[in-house]
C-alpha cells in the first residue's frame, strides 16, 4: 500500500490539497473547456503524487464539475461556471485509501483478540453474515450490508462496543461521495467474488481459533480491497483511462 503524506500544517485532505494543484494547472495552462488532461500516469509524475491520490483528486474535481472523466477516453476541462473562479476543493469525506489503511490497523487488532474469545453464539453470527454474503452475491446483488454485518460480528466477538462503533464507523466510510464513485467503477461481480473468499478464510481463522491466522487473513482482505479500489477503472473494451490516448 503505497504511504499517505502527513497533512501537517494543513488539515485538509490529501485530495483537496492534490485538486487544488490540478485547478492551478488548468488556469496556468489556459486549458479551455474541452481540453484533455494529461493522461494518469503522466500527470501522477508531473505534480509528484500517488496515483490513488490523484484518482481520488480527479473524482473530487468531477463531482465538483471541474473536469469530466471519460471512460476510455480520458479527463477532459469542464467549462466554469461564470462568476464562481477557482474556488478551493470543498471537502467531500475521508480520503478512501486513508480509511481502508485505518481499517487494516484497527481490524487487525481487532480480530486478534477475537479469534482468542471466540463464542458458539457469536461465530454463528458470523457465519450467518457469510452465507448472507453467498446469497447476496448468488442473486447478482451486492452483499455490502451483509459484508458490514461480518464485519461488525467480528468486533462484537471482542467484547468492546467502542470497537464494534468505530468499525461501523469506518465501513461506513464507503458511502461517502469520493468513495462510493470509486466503488461504482471497480467493483463487479469478479471483485466482490474475490472478496467473498478472502471472507471465507477470515471465518475459516476464526473458527479453529487462530489469532495469527485470523489476523493475517483480515489484513490480506482488507489489503487486497484496498488494491482493488486503486486499480484502473476499466471501460467495457477493458481500457483504462490512464491508457486512452
Amino acid at each position: 500500500m503505497p504511504p499517505t503524506p502527513h497533512r501537517t500544517g494543513d488539515s485538509r485532505r490529501q485530495y483537496q490539497l492534490v485538486a487544488d494543484r490540478i485547478r492551478a494547472l488548468i488556469e496556468d495552462e489556459k486549458l479551455a473547456p474541452g481540453s484533455r488532461l494529461p493522461a494518469e500516469r503522466e500527470l501522477s509524475l508531473q505534480l509528484g503524487v500517488s496515483r490513488p491520490s490523484l484518482r481520488e483528486a480527479l473524482i473530487a474535481l468531477e463531482i465538483d464539475g471541474r473536469v469530466e472523466i471519460r471512460g476510455g477516453s480520458g479527463v477532459y476541462v469542464c467549462p466554469t461556471p461564470a462568476g464562481t473562479g477557482e474556488a478551493a476543493t470543498s471537502a467531500l469525506g475521508e480520503s478512501p485509501a486513508e480509511l481502508m489503511q485505518a481499517r487494516v490497523v484497527l481490524e487487525g487488532a481487532i480480530i486478534t483478540l477475537a479469534a482468542a474469545r471466540v463464542t458458539k453464539a457469536g461465530l454463528q453470527r458470523v457465519e450467518e453474515a457469510l452465507a448472507a454474503m453467498r446469497d447476496e452475491h448468488a442473486g447478482g446483488r451486492k452483499p455490502v450490508e451483509a459484508d458490514r454485518r461480518f464485519h461488525l460480528s467480528i468486533a462484537e466477538l471482542a467484547g468492546n462496543s467502542v470497537l464494534v462503533d468505530m468499525v461501523g464507523n469506518l465501513f461506513d466510510g464507503r458511502h461517502g461521495p469520493i468513495a462510493a464513485r470509486m466503488s461504482g467503477q471497480v467493483e463487479s461481480t469478479h471483485t466482490w467474488q474475490a472478496a467473498l473468499g478472502e471472507h471465507e478464510a477470515i471465518y475459516r481463522a476464526l473458527e479453529a481459533r487462530n489469532p495469527q491466522a485470523a489476523a493475517a487473513a483480515m489484513c490480506t482482505h482488507l489489503l487486497a480491497s484496498h488494491d482493488r479500489w486503486a486499480g484502473e477503472p476499466a471501460d467495457s473494451a477493458g481500457k483504462t483511462i490512464a491508457e486512452a490516448s
